[in-house]
């Protein structure tokens, strides 16, 4: 079975900078930080480089959006806590390697076959498929556990995997499923249009 390549996109991971943070504070002092408490209980960080966004918190925690790869994750935090130290309410813990943990890895890949999607909603349980509110259709898998958006071109944005190991089981699974699908489809297309024209004879 040929392998379905595909791309990373985002990255989430959530993390421990060791540090007890004052957030009005910290928007006050440092360009690039957000902080409107009524909206949102955490502050807002954003990089250039590498190019992510931090949701810091009062007691240090954080969650890292928008990185492609664990080194960049790592890069970033640790930039983040270098940063901060200086304006930290309290030390907790001395950190320079930032420990994380990856919540969510957001891929994209093509499937390379066109996708009807009302007949995979119809046949499948585990599709939700609304096109008047969204052009694609949702599939989730309890094992391994992902959800995937589908899309009428073949292509697919995978999202809620912690690893990239059970990307590559749901996209394989997906692409089983529903190449037998579209199969099914195609053969009784042929059937209606086969006994519709010896009907015309």
């Amino acid at each position: 079975m040929k392998k379905i390549d595909y791309e990373v996109t985002n990255i989430v991971a959530s993390a421990s900078l060791g540090l007890e943070l004052d957030l009005f504070s910290l928007a006050d002092k440092m360009k690039g930080i957000e902080y409107e408490p009524e909206q949102f209980p955490g502050a807002i960080l954003k990089f250039d480089d590498p190019k992510a966004t931090l949701l810091l918190f009062k007691n240090g925690k954080v969650v890292c959006v928008g990185c492609k790869s664990r080194e960049i994750i790592q890069k970033t935090l640790n930039k983040t806590v270098k940063m901060l130290t200086p304006y930290a309410k309290k030390i907790i813990k001395k950190v320079k390697n930032v420990d994380f943990e990856i919540t969510n890895i957001v891929a994209s890949a093509d499937l390379h076959m066109d996708l009807e999607l009302y007949t995979i909603a119809y046949e499948m349980e585990n599709v939700e498929y609304e096109p008047e509110q969204f052009p694609g259709a949702i599939l989730k898998f309890r094992e391994p556990k992902a959800s995937l958006l589908l899309f009428k071109n073949g292509k697919v944005i995978c999202a809620g995997s912690r690893d990239e190991k059970t990307i590559e089981k749901a996209l394989k699974k997906a692409r089983n499923l529903l190449r037998n699908i579209t199969k099914k489809h195609t053969e009784k297309k042929a059937k209606k249009y086969t006994k519709k024209k010896s009907e015309r004879r």
